[in-house]
Parts: C-alpha cells; sequence; structure tokens
C-alpha cells in the first residue's frame, strides 16, 4: 500500500511539475542578443539595435500588454522591426497588438505581414498606419543617421508567395547595407543572391516543440526537423535571424522554447 501512495504521489508531483513547466515556457519571455557584423557599416550606425518582434498572435502578456511592455522597455534599442502574424486567425483581435505597439518606446516602427494577417483579410493594415508604422510590402526606407543611411527593406510573407524581392530593391539607390524584414525563412536563397547583409525572419515559432540537441520537430511549410527552425544562419555574406516569436499557433505549448523578443546590434567589420 505504501509503494502504491508513493507512486501516486510521485506521478502528482511529476504532473505537477510537468505542468509548470510547460506554463513557464508559455508565459516567460527571454530576451535574445545576437551582434552582427556587417561589411562597410556606416560609422554612425555602428552599435545600432533593433528590437525585433514577431508572431504575437493575439496573445496577452498581463493588461494591457504590461508585463511585454515592461520588459521591452528596459531595453536599449534604435528601431523596432516586427515580422508578421501579429493576429491569429482563431482569434483575429486586434487589441494585443495595438496595446503593445502604443507601449513602445517612441522609436520608428517597421512591419510586414504573415500568412495569419491575410488569413484576417489584413484588418490591422489601417489600424498599424494610424499608429505611425511603416509597413514595408515589397518596399524599402532609407533610414538615415546623420550623412549616412542603411536600407530597411521588406516582402509580403514568403510563406503565401507574396513577396517580390526585386519590387523591394527598386528604391534602393547604392550598395550601402541592406537589412530584410521577412515572415518566413524561405527567402534566404533569394537573399543571398541579392546580397543582403541581414534578414530578419519568424514564421516557424522555433517549432513550439524543440528538443535538446535534435531542434525542432515540425515547422510550418518545413514539416519534420526543418532545416531552417530557429536562430543564426549565415550564408557567405548573407545572415538570417530566425526569431522564435511571442506567441504560439494551433495549439497553446511551447516546450524548450520560450517565446522571446529579440535584440540585434550592428558592428563594422572594419
Amino acid at each position: 500500500m505504501g509503494a502504491k501512495l508513493l507512486s501516486r504521489r510521485s506521478f502528482i508531483l511529476g504532473g505537477i511539475a510537468t505542468l509548470s513547466y510547460l506554463y513557464f515556457d508559455l508565459q516567460s519571455i527571454a530576451v535574445k542578443r545576437y551582434t552582427i557584423t556587417i561589411t562597410k557599416l556606416p560609422i554612425e550606425f555602428q552599435g545600432f539595435t533593433i528590437l525585433h518582434l514577431t508572431d504575437l498572435h493575439s496573445k496577452e502578456y498581463g493588461e494591457g500588454q504590461r508585463n511585454l511592455i515592461e520588459l521591452i522597455n528596459r531595453q536599449h534599442f534604435d528601431a523596432v522591426t516586427i515580422t508578421g502574424d501579429l493576429v491569429d486567425k482563431s482569434n483575429p483581435s486586434m487589441e494585443p497588438a495595438i496595446s503593445l505597439l502604443k507601449g513602445l518606446k517612441s522609436k520608428p516602427v517597421f512591419f510586414v505581414p504573415g500568412n495569419h494577417e491575410w488569413w484576417t483579410n489584413y484588418q490591422i493594415k489601417s489600424p498599424l498606419e494610424d499608429q505611425g508604422v511603416h509597413i514595408l510590402e515589397n518596399r524599402c526606407f532609407k533610414y538615415i543617421i546623420g550623412d549616412s543611411h542603411i536600407w530597411i527593406m521588406g516582402v509580403d510573407d514568403p510563406y503565401l508567395g507574396r513577396d517580390q524581392l526585386d519590387r523591394a530593391f527598386e528604391g534602393v539607390s547604392d550598395s550601402e547595407p541592406k537589412i530584410l524584414l521577412a515572415h518566413a525563412p524561405n527567402i534566404f536563397s533569394k537573399a543571398i543572391k541579392g546580397n543582403i547583409d541581414l534578414i530578419l525572419a519568424g514564421h516557424t515559432h522555433g517549432g513550439q516543440v524543440r528538443l535538446p540537441l535534435l531542434g525542432a520537430v515540425v515547422a510550418p511549410g518545413q514539416g519534420l526537423f526543418p532545416e531552417f527552425d530557429y536562430g543564426k544562419f549565415t550564408s557567405s555574406s548573407t545572415n538570417m535571424i530566425i526569431n522564435g516569436g511571442l506567441g504560439e499557433s494551433v495549439l497553446p505549448i511551447r516546450f524548450y522554447n520560450r517565446p522571446e523578443i529579440v535584440l540585434v546590434t550592428l558592428e563594422s567589420s572594419g
């Protein structure tokens, strides 16, 4: 009888520990930092830091996004990039995204849409514009500091085949560094050919469920044990960072994979 009772207690305690860990992975936001070296980066952009957010999926972190906003505003950054899926087709409420934007420091914000924006008829576009967000659907933006500049480029969602990188290049008039925003990482090969210096992407959620040493179990559009699941990837002079995102899709679960915000600091190779 004693052994059965002990076994039952162990099972209950193990279940509580597992649920606690899963809740921690869902609600505890990580801050991930990268430093990216870029050839011929203008001196004015040395140390320039980008806050990268993605895949909120209408998730709330406290009333009015208080917990998320407090974490973000404790960080140092110069610009904000958001790579899609602020809303979720199963919960198309725009309020979590708008609350987040209203709470951010007064920094320029750049956005490209993801598949869930289009699956909810892109209703969030006008509210984003009302908040002063720069929407870069196959467009570029000349980001100027002093007498120098870099290019922030954006493509519409590659996962849905809406990306037109050639159109985004139309406004680029020189060879200064180029940063590309894209919802999904399957833009990588095109960006390499275009000599893009840095790609910021999301969409995969880091797989949501990750296994130690093996990585993501599955990612949308890539199947089992995907190649481009999470983190930094480099080919030639092109770097890509895949952000694990803030929200979840299909199932509200994360394992070995906390929600995250990403800070990317630029430095010169020279």
